[in-house]
């Protein structure tokens, strides 16, 4: 569960004037740059090393394993994501519907224009593929994560369901939007649309 515990912690440092600027944040940029640029496979400690400018065992000892490595990347897109829907939330206090909208075409918008998220689905079409495993061997600690923020937000709405309706309607919800982001079938927006409408049907 360290993805979801991670995760806990980033939504509740995001507001730091410090965000960004640790030693581990300039190694996991550092990594998806060469990520996208070269692969999952090029990434190694010792490359990771020479671009921050440090010594190999401190990148071991900042960031652990390689495996380490890919959870640090995948969590921090997470987080990316889910301030998004945390923002749509806000924008839309009165109006449950507008707000799933709101953060599905963020969401959605945000993975279009994405780097990283390009080179792990263009990894599956080639021999690269190291990265990908990461995304579905742990999508139920991602999926958790993002019914966790989604939840805590849900509960400030008038909804007549009982928990066990709710806690499945928003399991369905957040399973959708994120099969969308790992394959899109249409244009953000759109989808944002039928999943709202979606959604719509089964909250009230």
């Amino acid at each position: 569960m360290a993805i979801i515990a991670g995760l806990a912690a980033l939504l509740r440092d995001k507001a730091s004037p410090e965000a960004g600027s640790t030693l581990r944040d300039r190694l996991v940029d550092a990594a998806v740059r060469l990520t996208t640029e070269q692969g999952w496979a090029k990434v190694t400690m010792a490359r990771l090393a020479d671009e921050v400018g440090v010594s190999r065992q401190t990148v071991y000892n900042e960031i652990g394993t390689k495996k380490d490595l890919a959870e640090a990347m995948v969590l921090r897109e997470l987080n990316r994501f889910l301030a998004g829907v945390s923002q749509s939330f806000d924008e839309n206090p009165d109006d449950l519907i507008a707000a799933i909208r709101a953060s599905a075409r963020r969401v959605l918008t945000y993975a279009q224009d994405n780097a990283l998220l390009h080179a792990v689905v263009s990894a599956t079409h080639g021999a690269d593929t190291e990265l990908l495993p990461l995304l579905t061997t742990h999508s139920e600690y991602l999926l958790e994560g993002a019914k966790l923020v989604v939840a805590e937000r849900v509960v400030s709405y008038d909804i007549g369901l009982s928990t066990e309706r709710l806690e499945a309607s928003i399991d369905m919800v957040v399973r959708l939007v994120l099969s969308h982001v790992m394959q899109p079938s249409a244009e953000p927006a759109r989808t944002a649309d039928d999943i709202a409408w979606i959604a719509q049907r089964v909250l009230r």
